[in-house]
C-alpha cells in the first residue's frame, strides 16, 4: 500500500519552511547607558574580595557567594550602595533626556534616490 502523503514529513521540516524573525535593530553606541542597582554596586565592591577569600570558586559560585552576602547585609550596611545607585540613577535620567533631546541624523538613503 502506499504511503499518505498528505501528512507532513516532520514537525522541523514544517518549522524550517516557515518565515524566519526578522533582524532586531542596531543599538546606537552613542547611548547613555542605563543605571546600575544598588546590588551592582556592592557586586563590583566585593567581587574581589570573594575571590581572594576563594580562589577555586568559579563564576558562577562567585555570584552565589556574592549573593548570599548581599542578602547577609542588614539595611544600615546596604544604604551605600543604595545612595551610590540612587546617584547614578539620576546621572542615567539626565544623559537620557539630553540625548532624547537631540536632534537624530536622517538616516542616509543610499541607492534609492532616482537620477533622472
Amino acid at each position: 500500500m502506499p504511503k499518505d502523503s498528505t501528512k507532513p514529513k516532520r514537525k522541523a521540516a514544517e518549522k524550517a519552511t516557515k518565515a524566519t524573525r526578522g533582524t532586531k535593530a542596531k543599538k546606537d553606541p552613542k547611548a547613555p547607558k542605563r543605571a546600575l542597582s544598588a546590588y551592582m554596586f556592592f557586586s563590583q565592591d566585593w567581587r574581589e574580595r570573594i575571590k581572594t577569600e576563594n580562589p577555586d570558586a568559579g563564576f558562577g559560585e562567585v555570584g552565589k557567594l556574592l549573593g548570599a552576602k548581599w542578602k547577609e547585609l542588614d539595611d544600615e550596611e546596604k544604604k551605600p550602595y543604595i545612595e551610590q545607585a540612587a546617584q547614578d540613577k539620576v546621572r542615567a535620567e539626565d544623559e537620557k533626556s539630553a540625548y532624547d533631546s537631540k536632534p537624530k541624523a536622517p538616516a542616509s538613503d543610499e541607492g534609492d534616490e532616482d537620477d533622472e
